[in-house]
């Protein structure tokens, strides 16, 4: 599979000065980690899932969540067990590549069950995601991964943990739940995929639901939890997870406060202005602010709650033709020495050591997702991506 695949391969060499490369779900897990992209989310309890997935895969979805936990009721959980059991051997005939597909559990118990249930279509399944992650629960949640994986034989099985819990959350217990969430992951490193964070959970212990007008950086406490995390989890210096961004919760239009957040000039000179329109009346131009905004703040990737949000997720994904100068300039073996230059594009300084890390996450984020040519911009990628 690969990023913007289900476009033509002619709208594709108009696009990308470097195309998405391909990659597999046996990939090295940092291609696999940078290459998630739009995670997007299903319960498990849909009956047409296979189809879904299938169709999804069609518009550019290269992961999803089958939801076993939040999305679905306490009531359904055995009949979505073996919903998934049936999807995913329907799933098993297909010749056609699928989307990296994980399923999100409530307790560690459900991952062998599962794995010994699904018999030989568990060759679809790239992996668990694990709610509520902490040091306490986490242990045996990677714990029931790696045994799983024993039991199905050679096929790989990553894990994905979703960090939520009110301890993360509180100050006076931050510090030491950071810490015991770093002992577990890292006795594990080769397992974790991704980190994931659950900001619905972080709102909802003081009672907060940020509006669609604001993104998850405005509400602070929620913003102190982030940056925390990375400051801890996703640092450069070779220790550190893909930490992905937070999902975000609207997809129809609201009554608005704020004016829209999308300068309207990009998309005139495209001559698509009614794709403004569009995104902002479904109150997509606060998500594109706040893909920015974890990308910015170290987060890679993001939870999808719908299909309308993971094209504006891989369109914003791709690394500019100046990015990638940048970075290629960072990088050459002449500089190893360091020092400092001005930027190809003349605009900017860019300093050998200290931007070094940066350059080096540049050019994995190109690998996967593509470098777009000079005179190609975000709303060109977007308008491609929703065309097909």
């Amino acid at each position: 599979m690969r990023h913007f695949g289900h476009i033509s391969p002619t709208v594709r060499k108009d696009l990308f000065h470097q195309e998405p490369a391909e990659f597999t779900g046996a990939s090295p897990s940092r291609v696999l980690a940078a290459a998630l992209g739009a995670t997007l989310y299903s319960p498990a309890t849909r009956p047409a899932l296979a189809a879904d997935i299938r169709k999804q895969a069609g518009r550019g979805v290269v992961s999803m969540v089958l939801c076993l936990e939040d999305s679905i009721s306490d009531t359904d959980v055995c009949g979505a067990e073996d919903n998934l059991v049936r999807q995913f051997a329907d799933l098993d005939a297909d010749e056609a590549e699928l989307p990296l597909l994980f399923i999100r559990v409530r307790t560690p118990e459900q991952i062998p069950d599962l794995v010994r249930r699904l018999g030989g279509s568990v060759q679809r399944l790239a992996g668990f995601v694990l709610p509520k992650f902490n040091e306490s629960r986490g242990v045996a949640f990677l714990e029931a991964v790696a045994q799983a994986e024993a039991a199905g034989g050679q096929h790989r099985l990553y894990a994905m943990p979703v960090l939520e819990t009110p301890d993360l959350l509180h100050l006076e217990t931050r510090v030491e739940a950071l810490a015991g969430i770093s002992r577990t992951v890292n006795s594990h490193r080769e397992r974790v995929l991704a980190l994931r964070l659950g900001v619905t959970d972080f709102c909802s212990a003081y009672g907060l639901r940020r509006t669609p007008d604001m993104t998850a950086y405005d509400v602070q406490i929620v913003a102190g939890v982030i940056a925390d995390v990375v400051n801890v989890l996703s640092r450069a210096d070779g220790t550190g997870f893909t930490v992905t961004g937070p999902v975000w919760e609207y997809f129809r239009s609201q009554q608005r406060l704020f004016k829209p957040q999308l300068r309207r000039s990009p998309f005139l000179e495209e001559g698509v202005e009614e794709l403004r329109t569009a995104l902002i009346e479904h109150d997509l131009d606060g998500l594109l602010r706040e893909i920015e905004l974890d990308r910015a703040n170290g987060l890679l990737g993001k939870t999808c709650i719908h299909p309308a949000h993971v094209t504006p997720v891989h369109a914003l994904s791709v690394v500019s033709h100046e990015e990638f100068c940048d970075a290629q300039d960072i990088l050459r073996p002449e500089r190893g020495g360091g020092g400092v230059m001005r930027s190809a594009y003349t605009n900017k300084m860019n300093e050998v050591k200290p931007h070094r890390a940066w350059a080096e996450r540049t050019m994995l984020r190109a690998e996967v997702f593509g470098v777009a040519k000079e005179e190609v911009g975000f709303v060109d990628l977007l308008t491609a991506g929703l065309q097909v």
